[in-house]
């Protein structure tokens, strides 16, 4: 009976060493860059079908979700909201527990949304934070079991923006520690129903007059469309989307995959006649299941 009683607690330990594990850090090691002193609060916002909505960011984190056996790639994760607030549920969190089945560790990225009144120029604070976060994840990759070369950024919609801007601008290191030369380039991206140019024609204007403001020139427009700064030396990237997707039309994934083919850059889509915007991890149109098709193709990541 005793040696019974020893196994199962042996086991108990065993499954609990094994477990998924969660870990929130602060971003940046102090002060954030280029913030401004403000009387702005962060607000969390718990719906009534239980999701989690968070604005007015002042704090970055980084939280990261560890699988029980983890396989050395790692995947920073931007939810999406219209750079106006984070849906940090199902797109952020759900995600992380999803990719760590698969043995992939997944960083939810709570970055600044843009704001005037809180940092110095909003167009790059939130491109500034993703930056950090593939920085400060590169650089402690060994310590935490990671492979500093399979390190990918994933977004939706308005975070879509955000991970296909640190994927076409990564020459522009923003506030890079002296002497510190990280790569901030991602070995691969991930676009879900993503905003990616911000040309009146196809932009969500919501996302970019949050971004740019609402006179911005052409100049940075062009600039912050990605569908345009798309290079030989962009990495990889899988991009989803809906056909009938009124909030963010699907021309934008289009036009960033042609951007790829021309480029010579690997890109693999999935288009689905149906599912419209902010279905997450499942849209509820179609038996195909896009997230298993994010794991093959993530198996092909060398």
């Amino acid at each position: 009976m005793r040696i019974t009683i020893l196994y199962l607690v042996f086991i108990f330990f065993s499954n609990a060493v094994l477990a998924q594990t969660v870990t929130e850090m602060n971003l940046y090691p102090g002060a954030v860059p280029g913030s401004i002193q403000s009387i702005v609060k962060e607000r969390t916002i718990v719906l009534a079908n239980g999701g989690i909505r968070i604005s007015s960011v002042i704090n970055p984190t980084l939280k990261k979700y560890s699988p029980a056996k983890p396989n050395g790639m790692s995947v920073i994760i931007c939810p999406g909201g219209g750079y106006e607030r984070l849906s940090i549920d199902h797109e952020g969190e759900d995600v992380a527990k999803a990719l760590n089945k698969s043995g992939i560790t997944g960083f939810v990225l709570k970055y600044r949304l843009p704001n005037d009144s809180i940092m110095q120029d909003k167009i790059t604070g939130p491109m500034q934070d993703a930056q950090q976060a593939i920085r400060l994840i590169r650089k402690q990759a060994i310590a935490w079991g990671l492979n500093p070369n399979k390190i990918g950024i994933m977004g939706f919609s308005a975070g879509g923006h955000l991970a296909s801007t640190v994927a076409t601008h990564f020459e522009i290191n923003l506030e890079a520690p002296l002497n510190d030369t990280t790569s901030v380039r991602p070995d691969f991206a991930i676009l879900i129903y993503p905003v990616i140019s911000l040309n009146d024609s196809i932009a969500h204007k919501g996302s970019k007059n949050r971004l740019l403001g609402k006179t911005p020139t052409e100049v940075i427009v062009k600039q912050f469309s990605n569908e345009l700064q798309v290079t030989k030396n962009s990495p990889p990237a899988f991009i989803v989307h809906a056909g009938d997707d009124a909030t963010v039309p699907v021309e934008n994934s289009i036009r960033y995959y042609q951007a790829c083919i021309k480029n010579k850059v690997p890109a693999e889509m999935h288009l689905y006649p149906k599912g419209g915007h902010g279905f997450g991890l499942n849209n509820k149109t179609t038996a195909d299941k896009w997230f298993d098709r994010l794991i093959n193709w993530l198996n092909t990541i060398q």
